[in-house]
């Protein structure tokens, strides 16, 4: 694995490992351990959907998501999943890739993620990471989402809707940026922050990127006859990226 200079390389603090969808609320958690926590982010581990070669469930392509961890300085572990991955598929793909994390990051045992208030999904990730002698770590847990999705807008973050459910949002939404005006569109039903899974973003730049992430907007298409993805096309790759994977990578990729 190629290195990165970081500021997080640093002795002070425990290590963790944050889980990345390349999206806003995976950036505000980072930020949350860089900013004053007793946590120290030392890489990003993100799940890939293998034929795909992009981001699981967001849909971004695998050279933005290099491109964005090279802007945040910070090495990349992806985890390679199966499309339509179930529980035991994706169990299985966790338990390897937290050993890998052990492997390269001896004393790692803690892994952040960007959940706001849905109870199941955090027991969940308890159980399953604690059973894996991890402890998991919730670093946005609790704070309003309308508040904190302004506060994303206001603190200078770039970022757009690359997946939108159609049954909570209209197509339309896909591809607009995530600023005040989209919020403002928002129907009431729709969580300030999608964290029910209305939809998805990807950021490109932001407190704690180096440089900005450059994508050019392609064309939206509908998948499952229900979500609604804008693809982000590669416009600057820029150098290798900082990757190593973890699981079983499919060969051609």
């Amino acid at each position: 694995m190629h290195g990165v200079t970081s500021p997080d390389e640093s002795p002070s603090g425990q290590p963790a490992v944050v889980s990345w969808s390349g999206g806003k609320d995976s950036a505000l958690a980072l930020a949350a351990l860089r900013n004053g926590s007793p946590y120290r982010p030392v890489a990003l581990l993100t799940a890939i959907t293998r034929e795909y070669d992009r981001v699981s469930i967001h849909g971004v392509r695998r050279e933005l998501l290099h491109a964005q961890a090279r802007a945040i300085g910070l090495p990349l572990l992806e985890m390679w999943l199966p499309p339509r991955c179930s529980n035991e598929e994706y169990e299985a793909a966790l338990a390897t890739a937290l050993s890998e994390v052990v492997r390269h990051y001896p004393t790692v045992r803690a892994i952040a993620f960007g959940d706001l208030f849905l109870e199941d999904v955090r027991r969940y990730r308890e159980e399953r990471l604690r059973g894996l002698g991890f402890e998991p770590l919730f670093p946005i847990w609790g704070q309003p989402t309308r508040e904190l999705a302004y506060e994303f807008v206001r603190v200078g973050y770039d970022a757009r809707l690359v997946c939108v459910d159609t049954e909570a949002l209209p197509s339309s939404f896909a591809g607009r940026r995530f600023d005040a005006s989209l919020l403002a569109d928002l129907p009431p039903h729709v969580d300030p922050c999608g964290e029910r899974g209305e939809f998805h973003t990807f950021v490109s730049s932001g407190p704690g990127f180096v440089a900005p992430v450059h994508s050019r907007l392609g064309r939206t298409v509908l998948r499952d006859g229900r979500f609604a993805y804008s693809d982000l096309e590669v416009a600057d790759t820029g150098a290798e990226a900082c990757a190593m994977t973890v699981g079983s990578e499919p060969a051609g990729t």
